[in-house]
């Protein structure tokens, strides 16, 4: 599944960008790092959006092509930010075949985002999982800590109603 770039714009604060440029002063002497840099700015931001990649390239003289492919190749990297509600839907086997596919595609048309998106209000993000390890409750989401098990399209708009704030 191929990550997607975030529609949100950018809103980094110059305290952000002060941590940032601090870990890549002192990484900056050692390409290897490239990896430790990009995970500290990921915990700073919360995700990888391309501003912050050309800040890294930049700073540890490394092409910006070579930071966004790493961004791209390991799942632990986002380039959209995570909504206050991170929204999880397992689609291992168990899932899957009790109806997590129906689930996922009533979340998106409810959010009007897709997997690995953000709604505009920065309220809900949305992602697919290979399994979360309560195959006996299937099909399985999580928004946040919270699990919600043996779930069906139906159930989504009231879940959804439980995070209006």
């Amino acid at each position: 599944m191929q990550k997607k770039i975030s529609k949100i714009p950018f809103q980094g604060t110059p305290e952000q960008e002060a941590q940032l440029l601090a870990v890549i002063a002192e990484h900056k002497h050692d390409k290897s790092d490239l990896m430790v840099v990009m995970q500290k700015a990921q915990d700073i931001y919360g995700y990888l959006p391309m501003e912050v990649q050309e800040m890294i390239s930049e700073g540890m003289e490394v092409p910006l092509e070579k930071v966004y492919g790493v961004s791209t190749f390991y799942a632990q990297f986002a380039l959209s930010p995570k909504g206050k509600y991170n929204i999880s839907v397992c689609l291992g086997t168990a899932c899957y075949v009790k109806g997590s596919g129906e689930v996922l595609d009533k979340l998106k048309e409810k959010l009007g985002i897709d997997v690995g998106e953000c709604t505009p209000d920065g309220k809900f993000s949305l992602e697919a999982c290979r399994c979360v390890g309560a195959c006996g409750l299937a099909p399985v989401m999580t928004i946040n800590e919270k699990t919600y098990g043996r779930l069906t399209a139906d159930m989504v708009e009231g879940i959804l109603e439980e995070y209006k704030d």
